[in-house]
């Protein structure tokens, strides 16, 4: 059950808004890796604004996620394509629906 979350808010340094955009992507591969990651959501909040939104189970599982390959690669390329190191926001998951169809 999510019970707990990571909300991380990216502004992308100017001219560098599509390199932003790809490593996010390109992220997802990463995070099916992740067992302990319930959800992980990219998304794109602006032209230049973005944010990662994930869930996890336990603190356990969220630690691990910002210790792991994500986390890594993130960190790597923060000053190359974001104009401000990353918001990392650890939430608490209040309420959530099932999905549908």
């Amino acid at each position: 059950m999510e019970t707990i979350g990571l909300l991380v808010q990216l502004e992308a340094r100017p001219g560098k808004e599509a390199e932003a955009e790809a490593f996010l992507k390109s992220a997802q591969l990463l995070a099916l890796d992740e067992k302990a990651t319930l959800k992980w959501y990219a998304i794109k909040l602006g032209p230049a604004k973005f944010g990662i939104f994930d869930t996890f189970a336990s603190e356990a599982g969220r630690d691990a996620h910002l210790t792991g390959e994500i986390a890594k690669a993130l960190t790597a390329r923060a000053s190359e394509l974001f104009a401000v190191p990353p918001q990392v926001e650890k939430v608490e998951i209040l309420a959530s629906s099932p999905l549908k169809g």
